[in-house]
Protein backbone atom coordinates (compact mmCIF):
# COMPACT_ATOMS: atom_id res chain seq x y z
CA UNK A 1 0.00 0.00 0.00
CA UNK A 2 1.27 3.49 -0.81
CA UNK A 3 2.45 5.84 1.91
CA UNK A 4 3.40 9.49 2.21
CA UNK A 5 7.18 9.86 2.50
CA UNK A 6 7.40 13.54 3.30
CA UNK A 7 6.75 17.05 2.05
CA UNK A 8 8.03 17.43 -1.49
CA UNK A 9 7.69 21.18 -1.82
CA UNK A 10 6.21 24.41 -0.59
CA UNK A 11 4.29 26.61 -3.01
CA UNK A 12 2.59 29.91 -2.25
CA UNK A 13 1.33 32.98 -4.07
CA UNK A 14 2.95 36.36 -3.59
CA UNK A 15 1.61 39.77 -4.51
CA UNK A 16 4.95 40.56 -6.17
CA UNK A 17 6.78 37.29 -6.75
CA UNK A 18 9.95 38.98 -8.06
CA UNK A 19 10.20 41.11 -4.91
CA UNK A 20 9.52 38.07 -2.70
CA UNK A 21 12.22 36.03 -4.45
CA UNK A 22 14.67 38.91 -3.97
CA UNK A 23 13.77 39.21 -0.26
CA UNK A 24 14.17 35.45 0.38
CA UNK A 25 17.53 35.49 -1.44
CA UNK A 26 18.83 38.58 0.34
CA UNK A 27 17.53 37.89 3.85
CA UNK A 28 17.63 34.10 4.04
CA UNK A 29 20.08 33.21 1.26
CA UNK A 30 17.50 31.18 -0.69
CA UNK A 31 18.55 31.67 -4.30
CA UNK A 32 16.01 31.01 -7.05
CA UNK A 33 16.87 28.91 -10.11
CA UNK A 34 15.91 29.89 -13.67
CA UNK A 35 12.80 27.69 -13.46
CA UNK A 36 11.48 29.85 -10.59
CA UNK A 37 12.08 27.76 -7.50
CA UNK A 38 14.78 26.42 -5.22
CA UNK A 39 15.94 22.82 -4.88
CA UNK A 40 17.07 21.67 -1.43
CA UNK A 41 18.93 18.37 -1.71
CA UNK A 42 17.51 15.77 0.68
CA UNK A 43 21.00 14.55 1.60
CA UNK A 44 21.99 17.99 2.94
CA UNK A 45 18.93 18.11 5.17
CA UNK A 46 19.26 14.46 6.21
CA UNK A 47 22.83 15.15 7.40
CA UNK A 48 21.52 17.60 10.04
CA UNK A 49 21.03 16.16 13.52
CA UNK A 50 17.37 15.55 14.25
CA UNK A 51 16.40 15.95 10.56
CA UNK A 52 12.78 15.30 9.72
CA UNK A 53 9.67 17.03 8.49
CA UNK A 54 6.68 17.96 10.64
CA UNK A 55 3.12 17.86 9.30
CA UNK A 56 0.79 19.39 11.89
CA UNK A 57 -2.93 20.11 11.44
CA UNK A 58 -3.62 22.69 14.13
CA UNK A 59 -7.04 23.51 15.52
CA UNK A 60 -5.87 26.63 17.30
CA UNK A 61 -4.08 29.10 15.03
CA UNK A 62 -2.50 31.11 17.84
CA UNK A 63 0.96 29.61 17.16
CA UNK A 64 0.81 31.12 13.65
CA UNK A 65 -0.06 34.63 14.87
CA UNK A 66 0.64 37.47 14.18
CA UNK A 67 0.35 36.16 10.61
CA UNK A 68 -3.14 36.44 9.13
CA UNK A 69 -2.40 33.44 6.90
CA UNK A 70 -3.76 30.01 7.71
CA UNK A 71 -0.30 28.49 7.48
CA UNK A 72 3.33 29.09 8.33
CA UNK A 73 6.41 27.23 7.29
CA UNK A 74 9.49 26.00 9.04
CA UNK A 75 12.95 26.33 7.50
CA UNK A 76 15.79 24.20 8.86
CA UNK A 77 18.99 26.16 9.45
CA UNK A 78 22.45 25.00 10.42
CA UNK A 79 23.24 27.97 12.69
CA UNK A 80 20.32 29.94 14.13
CA UNK A 81 22.49 32.69 15.60
CA UNK A 82 24.20 33.47 12.30
CA UNK A 83 20.88 33.29 10.42
CA UNK A 84 19.32 35.77 12.84
CA UNK A 85 22.36 38.04 12.44
CA UNK A 86 21.88 37.88 8.67
CA UNK A 87 18.19 38.74 9.08
CA UNK A 88 18.97 41.66 11.39
CA UNK A 89 21.54 42.98 8.90
CA UNK A 90 18.61 43.33 6.48
CA UNK A 91 16.27 44.93 9.00
CA UNK A 92 14.35 41.75 9.86
CA UNK A 93 13.91 41.25 13.59
CA UNK A 94 12.46 38.07 15.10
CA UNK A 95 8.86 38.35 16.28
CA UNK A 96 9.54 35.55 18.77
CA UNK A 97 12.60 33.82 20.20
CA UNK A 98 12.20 30.54 22.04
CA UNK A 99 14.27 29.04 24.84
CA UNK A 100 16.28 26.02 23.71
CA UNK A 101 14.07 22.94 23.49
CA UNK A 102 14.71 19.20 23.46
CA UNK A 103 14.45 19.10 19.66
CA UNK A 104 16.42 22.26 18.93
CA UNK A 105 16.32 26.03 18.78
CA UNK A 106 13.58 28.13 17.18
CA UNK A 107 12.86 31.72 16.18
CA UNK A 108 10.00 33.29 14.21
CA UNK A 109 10.34 36.02 11.59
CA UNK A 110 7.84 37.53 9.15
CA UNK A 111 8.28 38.04 5.42
CA UNK A 112 7.23 41.37 3.85
CA UNK A 113 3.77 40.02 2.95
CA UNK A 114 3.05 38.80 6.50
CA UNK A 115 3.87 35.08 6.24
CA UNK A 116 5.34 33.70 9.43
CA UNK A 117 8.56 31.72 9.03
CA UNK A 118 9.87 29.46 11.75
CA UNK A 119 13.64 29.05 11.68
CA UNK A 120 14.70 25.78 13.29
CA UNK A 121 18.15 24.58 14.21
CA UNK A 122 17.50 20.90 15.02
CA UNK A 123 19.51 18.83 17.42
CA UNK A 124 19.73 15.05 17.74
CA UNK A 125 16.53 13.40 18.81
CA UNK A 126 16.68 10.82 21.60
CA UNK A 127 16.41 7.21 20.50
CA UNK A 128 12.83 5.95 20.63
Amino acid sequence: MGQVLGIGGLFFKAGDNAAMREWYARVLGIETAAWGGTWFAAATFAAQPGAGTVFNIMGDGSYIEPSKNEFMFNLVVDDLDSMLARCRAHGVEPVKLFPDEANGRFAHIMDPEGRKIELWQPKPMPAA
